[in-house]
């Protein structure tokens, strides 16, 4: 209710959707209050001849709260979705100099599925997924020694998820969804950021300077705003690392690729994958490649000092004896424009994911690893029960990020949750080892049952989380 000692007085807001709408203000004898207690500003001059008094359960949910996001891969572009549903004036730094199309096939799962049926994408997700039947373990003949075809239950073991996409067309769906609401700032980045007065105050790279009501990183697992939050001492000890690396790239395609992903194990713990991009341009013609290898070396753990041209180099060097399609895989790094090399890891935050007004979320908070199949899902879970929190206190941030984080705790502690000696376990030293591990899923392969209880250990159920329904939420700004 409002204090009695309130003046109340009208303004109106041009809102892109609907024209134009009406926002209560007052003022009491204290402090000032809008609705939402975030509102920066209003972008119209007050109005003269109001019209009838509403209840505050009637105006858009956070009219007017400015929001910055770092970051505009999977996460950040979800909880955008969302948090301008609701209302919020919502900008996207990302420092790429465009939106970044290229990165390898990602899995949606279970609760993924649910929070992309309520963004109301299914239908552009399912006609840019890959058409992966399922992966298949080759030797160096390319002798299928084990298959695990696609199980669109989510039960049993299987390695290609319900809907597998391209990272970048995924990224591609959720911009196109998002352009015309949220404002996009690309080739910049956070270079600082100062809270004072219920406001944070960030300083970009490119020196302008500009106050938002909240920050959200979702810019990865190194993730530079994070450490901005959290402190730069701290930085490191998030990432846990798994003792893995991988480069991923595309090559031509050839008959031989299919549509079934090649698994393809080489003594010395490495890994070829070739999976289908059944889904591409006819003129490219492409499969996606990637170069796995667990390793200690100081060579590998120095791998993001090096240029790109270095890190082929590198990739070249480690796998030019190791069977199978590895030189036509090789030929093809070396020509490709879309290299990108990373470690396996995982982000452990033990304290809270909040600072104040700044929030991590996606791989930024929360990496599962590669290795998990659950980094996207995870992500558009967290990006999705944020927003709805949010939104539900849109006063009260501090409380809105502390249910987020209760929420989602228990769901990200089982999506990280990996089948104990991953990753060293399914890439074996020796090549007798190799034969011990496709000899064990050439069984597995064949027994239903046993699928279905190894499947438990492959992340969490689809049933893990049960979404809360924000719809009425963010609804405010239709």
């Amino acid at each position: 209710m409002l204090s009695p000692h309130s003046d109340t007085y009208y303004c109106y807001e041009s809102n892109k959707r609907k024209g134009l709408g009406w926002l209560v203000c007052f003022e009491s004898k204290n402090q000032k209050q809008r609705n939402g207690s975030l509102v920066q500003k209003l972008s119209d001059a007050c109005s003269s001849s109001p019209p009838a008094p509403l209840e505050l359960g009637q105006l858009p949910i956070m009219s007017g709260l400015q929001v910055l996001i770092s970051g505009a891969s999977v996460a950040g572009p979800a909880l955008a979705f969302f948090l301008a549903r609701a209302g919020a004036k919502v900008t996207i730094v990302e420092q790429a100099p465009s939106l970044r199309t290229g990165g390898q096939n990602v899995d949606i799962r279970g609760v993924g599925l649910k929070v992309v049926r309520r963004m109301g994408l299914e239908a552009a997700v399912l006609n840019r997924a890959t058409q992966e039947e399922g992966v298949a373990f080759v030797d160096a003949s390319n002798r299928r020694r084990a298959e695990f075809p696609v199980d669109p239950t989510g039960q049993n073991l299987s390695m290609t998820a319900e809907i597998e996409i391209m990272r970048g067309d995924l990224a591609r769906i959720f911009y196109d969804a998002t352009c015309d609401d949220v404002k996009y700032v690309f080739g910049n980045s956070i270079e600082s950021m100062v809270e004072k007065d219920e406001k944070v105050n960030v300083l970009f790279k490119h020196g302008l300077k500009q106050q938002f009501d909240l920050v959200f990183a979702a810019d990865g697992l190194g993730s530079p705003t994070r450490a901005l939050i959290f402190g730069h001492d701290k930085q490191k000890s998030l990432i846990k690392s798994l003792g893995q690396y991988v480069a991923w790239f595309t090559i031509p395609r050839q008959g031989s690729d299919g549509s079934w992903a090649r698994w393809y194990n080489a003594p010395g713990r490495r890994l070829i994958l070739l999976r289908p991009d059944t889904k591409a341009e006819a003129s490219q013609q492409i499969s996606r490649a990637s170069l796995w290898i667990c390793s200690d070396s100081a060579r590998m753990q120095g791998y993001s000092k090096l240029t790109i041209a270095e890190q082929k180099a590198m990739m070249h060097d480690l796998f030019v004896d190791a069977g199978w399609e590895a030189s036509r895989v090789l030929a093809g790094m070396d020509s490709a424009d879309d290299f990108y090399m990373q470690e396996v890891a995982q982000v452990k935050i033990d304290e809270c994911w909040s600072r104040g007004r700044m929030v991590v979320l996606g791989d930024a908070a929360y990496c599962p690893s590669p290795i998990s199949g659950m980094g996207t899902t995870v992500a558009m879970v967290g990006a999705y029960l944020l927003a709805g929190e949010v939104a539900r206190s849109p006063n009260d941030p501090l409380a809105a990020f502390a249910s987020y984080e209760r929420l989602m705790r228990p769901f990200v502690t089982k999506a990280q949750k990996l089948i104990p000696g991953s990753p060293q376990l399914a890439n074996p030293e020796t090549a007798w080892g190799i034969w011990v591990l496709y000899s064990i899923l050439n069984m597995v392969s064949w027994t239903t049952r046993l699928q279905a209880f190894l499947g438990r250990f492959i992340g969490p159920p689809v049933d893990a989380i049960v979404l809360p329904d924000y719809e009425a939420k963010f609804s405010g700004n239709r």
